[in-house]
């Protein structure tokens, strides 16, 4: 009669059973990934990209996008609230400077300027008043002050007369202290009238300076009501191509609204941006490498924002050559700024393959036309070339494109 086996015997029994299975599925994996790496496997040379391994000279620079815009611009803003009534050009179109734009209406504009020219003359002729009547004012108290002056000499003279007569016995003392009162009184009335007349000048003067004052405070204003009255008739300041053009006829345009941009197509700049944590390679000066259009110019940071905005930089490029007829406004750039140059150095071209400084395991070509991975250590980098520091030699071949699928393999065969 058969018995039960013990639970303990099962579990047992269960163990193992699951255990030789792990075991199996585990040495799959491993035979399945020896399989993978020691086996060889072929690659056609025409989907590699091989790179040498050569000594030359490496400039460090970071990069980033941009785009060529023209070298100069004007920007005609309306410098009065109005309503734009025609419109004489297009955009696109070739203008030189003084070339009537478009028309805005400009009647509150110069009624404006008429009441500050009415201002002006009123201002003109109450400085003349007041002149006029400071000058009639000082003439009457100069003419008051030499009539007293010869009053007052006649009182001497009389003052002296009755001393004399006193002396002789035919005048008395009472007549010689009358005499010399009203002479020390004539003189007082006399020192008055000349104190006065020196105030009077005093305030004649404040009188014509503070009108003068009024009087140039409004021609500064007609002037500036002038000088708006001039720029509201829109023009071009400069030759150039009309770039933008507020077109809408019967549009109300407010006191500062951008009317036209005019661009000087025949000279270009780069403008970029630069994420901060790179901000202590850009600095004015800085020599700069713009590519675009197929073309690679040279030039140098003209200027840049002493602070970030939204974690970028933004700054703007001199080109050496800004002239050159390839380049096109609006079309994108890329831009690289030169922190650091070395002449001699190790290096290979650079590809998709790098990522920044550090460890790389690269594919490197043999004699027999094989492919080994080998351990690479790469430095820093420019758009062409990237630094080698250790794991390549000068005349070696390396790939130099994308060879993820092919990482779990030591070793490809190269075929035609």
């Amino acid at each position: 009669m058969d018995r039960e086996l013990p639970t303990s015997i099962r579990r047992r029994a269960r163990i193992v059973r699951f255990g030789i299975i792990a075991a199996i599925l585990v040495a799959l994996a491993v035979a399945i990934t020896l399989i993978a790496v020691f086996t060889t496997r072929s690659v056609k040379e025409s989907e590699l990209l091989l790179g040498q391994v050569e000594r030359g000279a490496l400039e460090s620079a970071v990069t980033t996008n941009g785009k060529i815009v023209a070298a100069y611009e004007e920007i005609i803003v309306s410098p009065v609230n109005s309503r734009l009534l025609e419109i004489y050009v297009h955009e696109g179109d070739s203008v030189v400077a003084g070339t009537p734009l478009m028309r805005l209406d400009l009647e509150s504009t110069r009624t404006e300027y008429q009441r500050l020219a009415d201002e002006v003359t009123m201002k003109e002729g109450e400085m003349r008043q007041t002149n006029l009547n400071g000058e009639t004012s000082i003439s009457q108290l100069e003419m008051q002050i030499r009539t007293k002056a010869m009053a007052v000499d006649a009182l001497e003279a009389e003052y002296r007369s009755e001393v004399r007569l006193d002396s002789i016995g035919s005048g008395t003392g009472e007549r010689v202290r009358q005499a010399e009162l009203a002479w020390a009184t004539g003189r007082l009335e006399l020192q008055q009238m000349r104190r006065q007349l020196d105030n009077e000048r005093l305030l004649q003067k404040a009188a014509a300076h503070n009108k003068r004052l009024e009087t140039d405070i409004s021609r500064r204003s007609l002037a500036e009501a002038s000088r708006t009255l001039d720029e509201a008739r829109i023009s071009a300041n400069r030759s150039g191509i009309i770039t933008y053009l507020a077109n809408e006829i019967g549009a109300t345009i407010s006191a500062g609204t951008k009317m036209a941009v005019i661009s000087d197509l025949s000279h270009f700049k780069a403008q970029g941006e630069l994420p901060d944590a790179h901000a202590d390679k850009l600095a004015v000066g800085t020599p700069v490498e713009v590519r675009s259009s197929g073309k690679v110019l040279r030039g140098h940071v003209a200027n840049t924002t002493p602070q970030s905005k939204s974690g970028v930089i933004p700054f703007t490029v001199s080109l050496d050559n800004d002239f050159d007829p390839a380049i096109r406004a609006g079309r994108t750039a890329q831009i690289s700024i030169i922190y650091d140059s070395r002449p001699d150095i190790l290096r290979i071209p650079a590809g998709s393959f790098f990522q920044g400084p550090g460890n790389y395991t690269l594919f490197v070509r043999t004699a027999d036309d094989r492919l080994e991975q080998r351990h690479v250590t790469l430095g820093e980098s420019n758009p062409d070339y990237v630094e080698v520091l250790s794991g390549l030699v000068e005349g070696e071949s390396v790939v130099i494109s994308d060879m993820k699928d092919y990482q779990t393999y030591k070793s490809l065969k190269i075929k035609n």
